[in-house]
Parts: structure tokens; sequence; C-alpha cells
């Protein structure tokens, strides 16, 4: 490498401080090895996660370098957000002249950040490349879309993601390079945070709005879990909790409701549960990680390789089918391992190396 390079790392909610700290611990174990070629990283935050346990605490705890900027976003209308969002990027573009933009997954500041690199001709770099789960309803779908075929380097968690890439005639600039939020639970695990329970339970968490937002699918997956055989403790997201108090719906049997945990808190009840419940991308794969069966209460999942491993049931939002699959994951737990369909656990550094390669060939 003959030059440093400057990144711009665009992240906004949750799952993306996770991925972030990943590249972010590669830059910096780089830097301390390599001063003269520094990797000069800014992390801008859109404020998608605005709430302390969303987004704050995982900075705190995960040692992420602190944003340079918050252009505070919040919530709203998606055209509404994501347009404050491009327009505040794209200023940070503008100003902080970047070898390359970086952004993660598939929010409204994935498809903020990555339309702002390319209307400026900037570089983008796309981590978590390549996922469908061919349902053009979630924003998130069209979110990914966009954003792969705008982007000049696409980071794929595995092979069928860049086979799906292919398919859509996206060749050039793809690297499978594994899953960052492997390499995140293996580094942060040790310091994971054990639940103060004593009886047997199931980790469950509920957000997208394909199920907040429709009553009677909440209403479904709510009274599942509160009929599930053991107690399912649910850190509750704020749109989740506002949803279950517009629909007065008043658990009473097993589930308990409870605030957002951080990501050190996470893994202890990873480790410790029976088993998950989940509309979330990033759960279902930490689940496998952690050799926990899941439970998807979507239609769909962009993670396909993990009900083909037959380690996620997909089961839609139906209470009858939800509740069938509780038997299915209470007589798998403990029985199926962990067998690296998403890499070794060094997705950070080689995301760090191809960058630092193709941005130094850049005139």
């Amino acid at each position: 490498m003959k030059k440093s390079i400057k990144i711009l790392t665009i992240v906004g909610a949750r799952p993306q401080f996770i991925k972030a700290a990943v590249v972010s611990r590669a830059v910096a174990s780089h830097n301390r090895s390599n001063p003269e070629t520094a990797v000069h990283e800014d992390i801008c935050h859109t404020g998608q996660h605005y709430d302390h346990g969303m987004s704050q605490v995982f900075f705190d705890e995960m040692g992420i370098p602190e944003p340079y900027i918050n252009l505070g976003v919040g919530s709203g209308l998606h055209g509404q957000t994501t347009a404050a969002m491009l327009a505040g990027i794209e200023q940070e573009i503008v100003a902080r002249k970047p070898d390359a933009v970086l952004v993660y997954g598939d929010t409204n500041s994935t498809l903020a950040g990555a339309l702002s690199a390319a209307k400026l001709n900037v570089p983008l770099a796309h981590v978590e490349a390549g996922l469908r789960s061919f349902n053009r309803r979630m924003p998130e779908e069209i979110n990914r879309v966009v954003t792969d075929h705008v982007a000049r380097l696409l980071f794929c968690p595995c092979s069928n993601a860049q086979e799906q890439l292919r398919r859509e005639g996206v060749e050039t600039g793809v690297h499978v390079v594994g899953d960052v939020m492997y390499d995140a639970l293996l580094y942060y695990r040790s310091g994971a945070v054990s639940p103060a329970i004593s009886e047997p339970f199931a980790l469950a968490t509920i957000h997208r709005a394909e199920n907040t937002d429709d009553p009677v699918r909440l209403e479904n997956i709510i009274t599942a879990l509160d009929a599930c055989p053991v107690k399912v403790v649910l850190p509750t997201h704020p749109r989740t909790r506002e949803a279950v108090k517009r629909g007065a719906i008043k658990p009473r049997g097993s589930l308990e409701l409870i605030d957002p945990v951080s990501y050190r808190e996470m893994l202890g009840y990873l480790q410790e549960c029976r088993f998950v419940i989940t509309d979330s991308g990033g759960l279902q794969k930490e689940a496998y990680f952690s050799e926990k069966p899941c439970i998807t209460v979507r239609d769909e999942t962009e993670w396909v390789e993990l009900a083909s491993a037959g380690a996620n049931r997909v089961v839609g939002a139906g209470k009858d089918r939800i509740l069938s699959a509780f038997d299915w994951a209470m007589a798998k737990s403990g029985s199926f391992s962990h067998n690296r369909i998403y890499g070794d656990g060094h997705s950070g550094e080689k995301i760090l190396e191809i960058l630092m390669q193709t941005l130094d060939r850049q005139p």
C-alpha cells in the first residue's frame, strides 16, 4: 500500500453498530502496526436509532470510535427520514472528501449512504451484499437491491449471496469475506453478561414493520409467545412496545417484555436460552453462531442457508404454526453445531485488506 486512505462509515441502527465495530477494530489494528499507511475512518451516525438502549450503549461497551457527527434524523416516514439522511450525508461527503463510503446491511441509513456516494461518484462499499428475501414489500429488500447495484465493492457473507449477485448481472468487485457478525460474537462473547434467570427460557425479538404495523400479525405472535412451554424473554424495541400498547395486548402467561438490552447482555441471553424466536436478520445468525434453534416469524428470510441447514424454521405469523415450531425447537435444542457457513471469524480484516488494495490502485 502506497498511501493512506480515508473512509466514511455510515451507521444508524443497532445491527450496524455491531458490524461497524468489527471493521473499526481492524482499522485500529492496522494503524498500530502500519502508521505510515494509516487508514483514517470517520463515522457518521444518521440518528436512525436514537434511544440510548438502541444506540449509545453500543458505542460505550464495544469500543467503537465515537461518531464525529450525529445527524439526528430520528424516526418518521421512510421518504421523510431517507431524504433527511441524504441531505446530511451528502454534505459530509463533500466536506470530508473520503476515498470510499462504507455502508452496512439494509436500513434506510444504508440506502441514504449508498445514493449519496453514488451521485457524488465516490466509491461505495457494501457489507452484507447479495442478500435477498424476494419480497419487495419489505423496505429492507428495496434498500439491499439498490445498494448492491450502485456499489463498487460488494462484501458477501457467503457464496449464496455471491451467486445471487451473479444472477443479477453484478460480478465486478464482488468478494466473499464471511460475516462480520460472527467476528463480533467471537470477540465479545467472553464478556457476555449472564441474565438473572434461573428457569429455562427462550429469547425473542420482534421489531419489523411487517409484524408491528399489522395488528393481527402482532397479536398472533404475542399470543403464541405467551403460550410457549417455557418462559419467553422479549427485549422490546420502542416500535414494538408502542404497537403492543396501541393494540391493548396484555401478555399474562409465559411472555415477559423487558427494556432493550446491550450487546453483551444479548450475548448472555443467547448463551443461556433454549431457543430463539425472532423477525430480526441479525439474531437469526447469532442464534446459529450460538448453536440455538431459531424460529423466524416472517414469511421468508434472506438467510436461506440457515433454513437449508435445519437451524432455522421460517413459520410466518400464524399462531398455530408458531406453537408447532416450539415443539421442534425444544426437541432440537442442543442437538446441532455451527459449521461455518459464514466464514472463519476474520471478515473484518479481509474487508479492510480489500478496501486498501482497491483504493490504493485508484489515481
